[in-house]
């Protein structure tokens, strides 16, 4: 998709991607985090899509074929799993399925940005995903981390989603209290949320494995984006009318994931087009 095409979504686009999402069942390859592979996995069999996390270089290309997306995401990194990353990014782009990068903790060390960098100059990417010190440090701007979460902030949030996506020719998502999404020429904010899913191990991570699995049925890589980020913020919203204790709170959130449906998206969704 062009980025310089002019871009409209509605609220029905979203609720298509719904339905279409649970009748299609995608496979969503992630090569994922040991902390996270559990929660992903349970997140993507709660919307409706299928998960799969394989880690083997011998069974890549059989994994990859069967696949509808791929989801890289460096949260615990060796130069092994970069090595697989690369090497499942070659297949997905040779069989022409979505890849989305999530760089989490970029900024925070070396191995991470020569990996992220890696990554981005090698595979052709759809989406990637991330939160605001992740992006900015991939862009050049050096922001301070807190391990592998977001403890600086850029002036200009929006400018900054625009640029890296015309420099890495991909849509950016970058995730925060209010998510930025754009494909270089579009921008599209998300301000449905809650604080309590950024106290919850694997949010981001789910998001982004969520976005894969919209990536797979739908090729506009910005709606696709968006239905995600407008999907978990939504769910954080009513998962914490019912509790914000962490144990609690993590339960509802997997259960309105699991009941979502296009009445919640109308009555609940906030985003906007900003550009």
């Amino acid at each position: 998709m062009s980025n310089y095409t002019n871009i409209n979504i509605a609220l029905s686009d979203l609720s298509s991607n719904l339905e279409l999402l649970k009748k299609k069942n995608p496979l969503v390859h992630n090569i994922t985090n040991v902390v996270v592979t559990n929660v992903t996995a349970n997140a993507l069999l709660a919307i409706g899509a299928s998960p799969i996390m394989a880690y083997a270089k011998e069974e890549m290309k059989d994994i990859i074929t069967i696949s509808d997306a791929l989801v890289l995401n460096i949260g615990t990194l060796t130069k092994e799993i970069i090595d697989v990353m690369l090497l499942a990014g070659r297949y997905a782009n040779e069989k022409d399925i979505p890849v989305i990068f999530d760089p989490v903790g970029a900024g925070a060390s070396s191995l991470r940005n020569d990996a992220s960098k890696e990554i981005i100059s090698n595979i052709k990417l759809s989406i990637i995903r991330g939160n605001e010190s992740e992006i900015a440090n991939l862009n050049g701007i050096k922001l301070e981390t807190k391990g592998v979460d977001s403890k600086g902030r850029v002036e200009d949030k929006i400018g900054l989603a625009k640029e890296f996506a015309l420099k890495v020719f991909s849509t950016v998502c970058i995730s925060g209290k209010e998510d930025v999404i754009s494909d270089g020429k579009n921008v599209f904010s998300v301000k449905n949320g809650d604080e309590v899913l950024t106290k919850m191990t694997g949010s981001g991570c789910m998001s982004s494995s969520i976005m894969g699995a919209f990536a797979a049925i739908d090729r506009n890589y910005l709606k696709a984006s968006l239905t995600g980020a407008v999907l978990v913020g939504i769910c954080g919203e009513l998962a914490a009318l019912k509790s914000k204790l962490s144990g609690s709170f993590q339960t509802e959130f997997f259960n309105n994931l699991s009941a979502f449906n296009p009445d919640m998206l109308n009555r609940h969704a906030r985003f906007e087009k900003i550009y």
